[in-house]
């Protein structure tokens, strides 16, 4: 079941939005002289309003918004088409539908559902060692499938043990049971995509319009971002299994679960089939090639990248791992007799993958293009000048604060396009480093945990008639407030240290911009 904004309030929102995206785009465009001198700047603000306004409004769907900069560009003087194009298509775009090709043969081969109850299976113990279960088992799939896909497998898992618990013990005594579960594995969903690149939209939306805010800078790596995503990952995975089921919603010892309920679920699966066992080796090796494609600096340990074995290392990235892999999928033969098609992947492949993100990732490509070519990203800088001097850390937080709760009504990933060269145009005025803005950003942008709205695992749990709309709010404003604190402390703290991001000082790649 999804869940969305009341069909009412929804259709007023999309034509109040659809009205006035061109009421101010044409205001703007006919009646404001912002720098006499550039009129480029003007009409892409123009663009930039229209375009935030249908995303924010869904006034159409969020890819066709994403279509405009094609068609606004050329027509205003701002860009080329054959300019613009280029910008929609990228390796960012392939790291993309790569890994979720090889998602897909996970799904296909039913790999992610026996990962899933394994891990649950592992963990022993009662009711609050068995939302811990789903949580990890969540969270560990979301760093590489989709969190959408992965809450579609877990909720019909979790609500069978619901189920057998209330038959048991009556449905007002597993309420809170009920409660803990579903959120948890909404919440961990949501987490666990935070931890790599590939997990959620908005990571690598801010690879690329980073790449294109400062084409001078080494690109953002794989595993540079595990090693400072993943310890805030899993603080906030603790964190809010100790919100749900020792603060809100703590469950009754006398609700024992008999620990047979998954295994039986688990030996369901039989013995591990070839076409999984090649699925999984196929996965292993791309989260491994990934992840020690470059130098890893631990500190006290510095991990050779394997790229360096190669003549020219520069000309490999995560996309090119991702396709070479993904292209494995296709080769590979199958074994079971019952198989419908010859390979591991098939052609029917092509109809599932998420062309609408694809396009939503363009437009927001495009839109930081159109930042930079009009002038408009040095223009806004230069707007929030005044903030030089301001603490990295407040900068940090008030950020982190913004996007939390901003997500909670909007698209994370439309968002995050929108925010992310503006925050890019801030920190040059400001001579504070832009990862220092825009990292804290990406991951916040994830953290959206109030509303069914806010993110699709929540509306899937939400779906579930197991969770009451002042549950979800309750424990969600908790989780956002601890996810601002926790994102802020760790990625000041650690995180630059991690992409070397010195604070008093002004990097040179970001001085030179081209």
């Amino acid at each position: 079941m999804k869940i969305t904004k009341p069909l009412s309030t929804k259709i007023y929102t999309q034509k109040i939005g659809l009205i006035l995206g061109p009421l101010l785009f044409f205001c703007i465009l006919f009646f404001s002289d912002i720098a006499p001198d550039n009129p480029a700047l003007t009409r892409m603000i123009a663009v930039a309003v229209l375009m935030t306004v249908w995303w924010v409004s869904e006034a159409i769907p969020l890819f066709a918004t994403a279509l405009l900069p094609m068609v606004l560009y050329p027509l205003l003087g701002i860009m080329k088409s054959s300019a613009t194009a280029p910008v929609y298509v990228n390796s960012i775009i392939f790291l993309f539908i790569g890994g979720f090709m090889i998602a897909l043969s996970m799904e296909k081969w039913q790999l992610h559902k026996r990962i899933a109850l394994f891990i649950i299976s592992r963990i022993k113990g009662g009711p609050d060692k068995l939302v811990l279960g789903f949580m990890l088992a969540s969270a560990f799939l979301s760093m590489w499938i989709s969190n959408t896909a992965t809450a579609i497998m877990m909720v019909p898992i979790g609500l069978s043990i619901i189920l057998k618990m209330e038959e048991e013990f009556g449905i007002v005594e597993t309420q809170v049971l009920s409660r803990a579960l579903m959120l948890g594995i909404a919440y961990a969903c949501s987490l666990g995509g935070i931890a790599t690149l590939v997990g959620t939209p908005p990571n690598l939306s801010l690879v690329q319009i980073f790449n294109i805010s400062f084409p001078k800078a080494e690109a953002i790596s794989f595993g540079y971002w595990m090693l400072m995503s993943l310890p805030i990952t899993g603080i906030l995975l603790c964190c809010a299994w100790l919100i749900l089921t020792r603060v809100l919603f703590p469950i009754p010892k006398h609700l024992i679960i008999d620990s047979k309920l998954v295994d039986k679920e688990y030996k369901a699966l039989g013995v591990m089939r070839f076409e999984e066992k090649a699925v999984m080796l196929i996965f292993s090796m791309t989260a491994l090639l990934w992840i020690f494609r470059k130098p890893l600096d631990l500190g006290v340990l510095v991990i050779p990248g394997w790229s360096n074995l190669l003549p020219q290392p520069v000309l490999i990235d995560d996309a090119s791992i991702a396709l070479f892999m993904a292209l494995l999928l296709f080769i590979i033969p199958t074994r079971s007799l019952d198989a419908k098609s010859h390979a591991l992947l098939d052609v029917h492949v092509v109809k599932k993958l998420p062309w609408d993100i694809v396009l939503l990732f363009g437009g927001g490509f495009a839109l930081a293009k159109g930042f930079q070519v009009s002038g408009l990203s040095t223009f806004i800088g230069e707007q929030f000048g005044g903030l030089a001097g301001t603490s990295p850390l407040l900068m940090v937080m008030a950020i982190s604060f913004g996007m939390t709760f901003l997500t909670e009504l909007t698209s994370n990933t439309a968002t995050t396009e929108m925010i992310l060269p503006i925050l890019a145009a801030i920190a040059v005025a400001t001579k504070n480093n832009p990862l220092l803005l825009m990292i804290p950003a990406t991951l916040s942008a994830s953290c959206a945990f109030m509303f069914p709205v806010a993110t699709a695992p929540n509306a899937i749990v939400f779906g579930s008639g197991r969770i009451q709309i002042y549950s979800m709010i309750k424990a969600g404003l908790l989780l956002n407030i601890i996810g601002v604190v926790v994102i802020s402390l760790i990625f000041f703290f650690i995180g630059t240290d991690v992409f070397a991001i010195n604070s008093s000082s002004f990097p040179e790649w970001a001085q030179i911009q081209e």
